[in-house]
């Protein structure tokens, strides 16, 4: 068996979880929010309606805009709409 190699040091604490402050899909509400359309078809490339749906929902109720706008998927289609 070959011998593994390593080290070890000590630390006082474990450092804090560096989180982000947003999403790359706050652009996209953004946006939607600052335009005067109350409905639009949301695409991203490379991810798929229900991914989005479930990404911008998120976001949604992380920035406290539930009252205010709603994604929903409708044949393989996301939509964002203002309330």
């Amino acid at each position: 068996m070959s011998e593994l190699k390593f080290d070890l040091k000590p630390v006082e604490e474990k450092p804090s979880r560096n989180y982000r402050k947003g999403s790359k899909y706050d652009p996209i509400l953004d946006q939607f929010m600052d335009g005067t359309d109350n409905l639009v078809e949301v695409t991203v490339k490379g991810r798929d309606a229900n991914y989005l749906r479930l990404q911008l929902s998120k976001r949604i109720e992380a920035r406290g805009l539930v009252d205010k706008v709603k994604a929903s998927v409708v044949n393989n289609v996301c939509y964002l709409e203002k309330i």
